[in-house]
C-alpha cells in the first residue's frame, strides 16, 4: 500500500476512535478527516465535496421538509391519539405501540417518528399504569425495523441506493424492493421484543422531574363541531386522566356541570374547564378536536401555526388591573389573547374573559413571535417568555399533508417519478397548502446528519481512490475463504458493529466501498452486499448511541447503558441471521 492508503486508514480509524471515545460530534468529525484527505492530496476538491450533490443526500434533505409538514399538522400526533387506545397489560401495549410506530418509520423518517410518539406514550402510560421502560426501548427498536421495509424508511436506505447508482449504473432499487427483507426483519424485531422483554427489559419507574414551578393555571377549552370528540365520553377522548391537568367542570348552555363522570358525552361547543401546569395546558392545544374557548384567537391577525405561546407577569403598574379582560380589551391592547391565567395557587372559576386581573396573575398567552421584541421591556409586565418555542398545530391540514404523503410514496412506487422528483414536488406541495411555512421548512433538515453523510461519502471515495478498499475487501475475501456468504456475514459484522460505536450512516459509506470492491473481485453482483448493509446499518440495537433514536429514548425513559446491550445484542444475532439466510435467496450472487 502507498502512503494515501496508510493515511485514508488512519483518517477513518481515527474518525470511528473520534465518535467512539469522545463528545465531540460526527459532523465535526467527519469534517476534520475530510479536511486532512483534503489538504493532504488524496483527494480532489470534487471529489471531496461529491457527497454534498449525492441524489440519496439531496432526497434525506427534502424529505425532512416533507415530514415537517406532518408535524406541523399534528397529523402524526392525531394519528397516535387513535391508535393507542386502552391496554389491558404491557405485552398488549407493545402490541398497540409496536406496529403503528414499525408501520409509520416505513414511509416517514423514524426520528420525526419516535419525537411525536415519545410524549404521548409517556402520557399514556401514566394513563394506563404502565412501566415506561418497557415501551420505549421497543419503540425504538420498532421505528429502526419499519424502516428496513421500504426505500424512504431510513435516510441509510437512501445513501446506499444513491452509491449503488452512482458506482455501478444500476437502476437502483424502487420504493417497495426491500420488503422482501424489511418485512421478515421487522416481524423478528416485533416477536422477540413480544417474547424476550419481560425478562430483558429492566422494571425501572419513569424518572421523576422535580421543580420548584407550581403555578395552577386555569384554562379554557371548547368541543369543535364535527370533530373526533364530538359524542365521545370523557374517558375514551383520554380527557380524564390527563397528567398534571384536572378537568374541573364543564359549561353547557351556560349550565355548569362540575365533578364530571368518565362516562359524560361530549357536545359540540362544551366549554371545558381544565386546571393544570402549564406544559399540560399547552399539550391541550395538540389535541385535534379541542379549540380555545375565547373566539379573540381567531381576531388575531395571521394564521394560528405562525403564533407562539408565552408566559407574562402582570406588573403593579399595568394599566389593566382591576379590569376584566374583556373590558380591559386586552386583545385589541396587547394583540395577544390569554389562553390560561394562574393566581397564586388559587383555583380560579368562570370564564377568562370575565375574570378581573390582579398583579402577580401569571398569564399563558398566544401571540405573534414579535409579542416578547415589543413587550419584553414593557412596565406593564414584569416578565416576558416564551415557552418551549411550541405554537399551535394547524390540525385543519392534517388531512391534507397526510394525502400528500400518500401521494408522494404512489409516486415514486409507480415509477413515475424518482424518489428525489417525488420528494420535491411533496415538500412543494406542503407548502403551497399551508402544511408547512417557508420558515419552518429552512429549518426543518438536520444539518448535523447531512453533513455527517456529505462528508462521509469524501470519506468513502478517498477509500477507494487510494487502495485502501482493496487492502480491506481481500483480507475479507481471505478471512472468509473466498466464500461470497462468509463475506457477506463478515459484511454485516463489520457495519453492525461500526453502527454500533459511531453512526448508521457513516458505517454505511464508509463499508460499501469495501464491499463493492470485494464483490468485484469474486466477480458475484454488488446487490446482495448492498441489501445487506443497509438492514446491518439499520439494525442498532446493542447501544443507544448507535442510532439517533435510541439516544432520544435513552434518558427520556430512565435506561442505563447496559439496559440496551442485555436486550440489543442478541436482537442484533437475529436480524443478522434472518439477513444472511434471506438475502441471498432473494438477490442471487
Amino acid at each position: 500500500m502507498g502512503w494515501e492508503a496508510w493515511l485514508t486508514l488512519a483518517v477513518v480509524a481515527g474518525c470511528f476512535a473520534m465518535m467512539a471515545f469522545t463528545r465531540v460530534s460526527p459532523d465535526i468529525t467527519m469534517s476534520a478527516g475530510l479536511t486532512v484527505l483534503l489538504v493532504s492530496g488524496v483527494l480532489l476538491p470534487a471529489e471531496a465535496l461529491a457527497g454534498f450533490a449525492n441524489q440519496g443526500m439531496l432526497t434525506v434533505a427534502v424529505l425532512y421538509i416533507v415530514v415537517s409538514g406532518l408535524t406541523e399538522t399534528g397529523a402524526v400526533g392525531w394519528v397516535v391519539q387513535h391508535i393507542l387506545g386502552r391496554p389491558n397489560n404491557t405485552r398488549q401495549a407493545q402490541v398497540r405501540l409496536m406496529v403503528p410506530a414499525a408501520t409509520l418509520s416505513a414511509f416517514l423518517n423514524n426520528t420525526p417518528v419516535v419525537a411525536v410518539f415519545v410524549p404521548a406514550v409517556k402520557m399514556w402510560a401514566r394513563r394506563n399504569n404502565l412501566n415506561l421502560t418497557k415501551l420505549l426501548i421497543p419503540l425504538s427498536y420498532a421505528s429502526i425495523a419499519g424502516g428496513t421495509c421500504t426505500l424512504v424508511g431510513t435516510s441509510t436506505n437512501l445513501v446506499v441506493n444513491g452509491m449503488l447508482v452512482e458506482q455501478t449504473g444500476s437502476p437502483g432499487l424502487s420504493m417497495f424492493d426491500l420488503a422482501w427483507i424489511g418485512l421478515p426483519v421487522m416481524v423478528s424485531v416485533l416477536l422477540f421484543v413480544l417474547i424476550f422483554s419481560g425478562r430483558l427489559l429492566p422494571d425501572r419507574q419513569e424518572p421523576l422531574v422535580h421543580g420548584d414551578d407550581m403555578r395552577e393555571y386555569t384554562a379554557e377549552m371548547m368541543v369543535e363541531a364535527g370533530s373526533p370528540l364530538e359524542n365521545c365520553s370523557i374517558e375514551k377522548a383520554g380527557l380524564r386522566s390527563l397528567p398534571g391537568l384536572f378537568l374541573a367542570e364543564i359549561e353547557r348552555d351556560g349550565v355548569i356541570l362540575p365533578a364530571v363522570e368518565p362516562r359524560e358525552r361530549l357536545l359540540p361547543n362544551d366549554r371545558l374547564i381544565f386546571v393544570g401546569a402549564i406544559e399540560s395546558v399547552v399539550d391541550l392545544h395538540r389535541i385535534r378536536g379541542l379549540v380555545p374557548a375565547t373566539d379573540q384567537v381567531l381576531k388575531l391577525a395571521g394564521a394560528r401555526k405562525d403564533r407562539s405561546f408565552f408566559e407574562a407577569v402582570v406588573s403593579d403598574t399595568c394599566p389593566l388591573k382591576g379590569k376584566s379582560v374583556c373590558e380591559g380589551r386586552f386583545r385589541t391592547r396587547y394583540q395577544a389573547v390569554i389562553i390560561a391565567l394562574a393566581r397564586n395557587g388559587e383555583r380560579l372559576r368562570g370564564k377568562i374573559g370575565d375574570m378581573v386581573l390582579r398583579p402577580g396573575d401569571t398569564l399563558l398567552l398566544e401571540a405573534r413571535p414579535g409579542f416578547i421584541d415589543q413587550q419584553g421591556k414593557s412596565r406593564d409586565f414584569l416578565l416576558v417568555s416564551e415557552v418551549g418555542g411550541f405554537h399551535p398545530p394547524n390540525h385543519k391540514g392534517a388531512p391534507l399533508a397526510l394525502a400528500v404523503i400518500i401521494g408522494m410514496v404512489a409516486l415514486a412506487a409507480s415509477g413515475l417519478l424518482s424518489m428525489l422528483e417525488a420528494a420535491l414536488v411533496a415538500a412543494g406541495l406542503m407548502i403551497m397548502l399551508g402544511c408547512t411555512s417557508g420558515q419552518v421548512a429552512r429549518q426543518a433538515p438536520d444539518w448535523q446528519v447531512l453533513v455527517v453523510i456529505a462528508t462521509s461519502f469524501g470519506v468513502g471515495a478517498a477509500l477507494q481512490k487510494s487502495g485502501a478498499a482493496g487492502v480491506l475487501a481481500d483480507g475479507i475475501i481471505g478471512l472468509a475463504g473466498g466464500d461470497p456468504l462468509g463475506t457477506l456475514v463478515l459484511v454485516f459484522t463489520a457495519t453492525a458493529l461500526l453502527t454500533a460505536i459511531a453512526t448508521n450512516n457513516v458505517a454505511a459509506v464508509l463499508t460499501f466501498p469495501i464491499a463493492l470492491t470485494a464483490a468485484q473481485h469474486m466477480q458475484v453482483d454488488v446487490m446482495p452486499f448492498a441489501i445487506t448493509i443497509m438492514v446491518a446499518a439499520s439494525a442498532s440495537f446493542a447501544t443507544p448511541i448507535g442510532y439517533q433514536t435510541n439516544l432520544m429514548v435513552y434518558n427520556a425513559g430512565g435506561y442505563r447503558f447496559a439496559d440496551f446491550v442485555r436486550i440489543g445484542v442478541p436482537l442484533t444475532l437475529l436480524v443478522g441471521l434472518v439477513t444472511v439466510w434471506l438475502v441471498p435467496l432473494i438477490w442471487a450472487f
